[in-house]
């Protein structure tokens, strides 16, 4: 048995089809053939129904399993013998949310980019909630979210501090008052976040706490969304501070102040425990740990 039958065998599994296979390997599709013979001969097993559409046997899904977590084993051993060079090198993928992504990875990018050119980053777009599981499973290497809960499977390291503010247009009725009270929420039309995000459910803390039925007029999953429909005044939203940083410079959106929202909410890193953290990780964690809070935080 060879690493490349194994790859054969998992190509195979993904495409249904020898001829496929053997193009995304630059095989002849005998090649291939000859490739789950010999794993077949050797196991004494049958591995691929080779009718049309190709599938597993129930013995071959049990051998994809073993041949998927063999090959993860031999891409961390390359992992570690390159980083033995000592240069900073490697592949992370990243778990965020809309609005930090939009707000805080350009410069934090553009950063480790200029200083470490060999290490390479691609990002994935989530709520904060979906961070921790996506950590957990390893679907992604690095989280970037409100730490909102405790896990002894994660680590966690804070970045900065976020607040929720009331948001309006400066059309708004609202926007010619320096505060109001909780009760005006009662009737305002809102524009919020979708339930899976840590504002939301914040929000929904206070309208319980205060016994207030919002009135809802829109529900949105994307910040950058509430924010243009705030902007053209259909209605009034509770938003990250940092999410609206720049419409609050350039006078499109407005903060209301609102004492019951004055809760600072921790943002940060989220890796998994135990995790082998390749040099790539280790350096992105270093120095972002490193970091202080006003490279992440924008002033109005």
């Amino acid at each position: 048995m060879n690493i490349s039958q194994l790859e054969t065998l998992i190509t195979i599994s993904k495409t249904m089809s020898f001829r496929k296979a053997g193009e995304l390997l630059n095989l002849t599709q005998p090649a291939v053939s000859a490739q789950i013979k010999s794993l077949e001969d050797e196991f004494k097993t049958v591995l691929v129904d080779r009718n049309q559409p190709v599938t597993l046997t129930d013995r071959g899904e049990v051998f994809l399993e073993h041949a998927e977590r063999i090959l993860a084993v031999v891409d961390e051993l390359k992992q570690r013998l390159s980083d033995l060079e000592h240069i900073p090198q490697g592949h992370i993928v990243l778990g965020t949310t809309t609005s930090i992504a939009i707000q805080i990875l350009p410069r934090v990018l553009s950063y480790f980019h200029n200083q470490f050119p060999l290490i390479k980053t691609s990002i994935q777009s989530m709520a904060s909630s979906q961070i921790y599981t996506s950590v957990e499973n390893g679907r992604i290497d690095i989280g970037i979210g409100y730490l909102i809960e405790r896990n002894p499977n994660l680590k966690t390291s804070v970045l900065y501090y976020d607040t929720f503010e009331l948001i309006v247009s400066p059309r708004h009725p609202l926007a010619k008052k320096q505060t109001v009270s909780i009760e005006v929420l009662r009737d305002t039309p809102l524009i919020l976040l979708s339930h899976d995000t840590v504002g939301r459910r914040f929000t929904d803390e206070i309208f319980k706490a205060h016994d207030i039925v919002p009135n809802v007029v829109i529900e949105l999953s994307s910040s950058e969304e509430i924010k243009r429909m705030v902007e053209i005044d259909l209605g009034a939203a509770i938003m990250s501070k940092q999410s609206v940083a720049s419409e609050l410079r350039h006078g499109t959106l407005k903060i209301i102040p609102l004492r019951e929202l004055e809760v600072s909410h921790p943002v940060g890193l989220i890796y998994k425990s135990g995790k082998y953290l390749n040099s790539a990780m280790q350096q992105f964690l270093s120095d972002l740990k490193g970091m202080p809070e006003t490279q992440f935080i924008s002033s109005e």
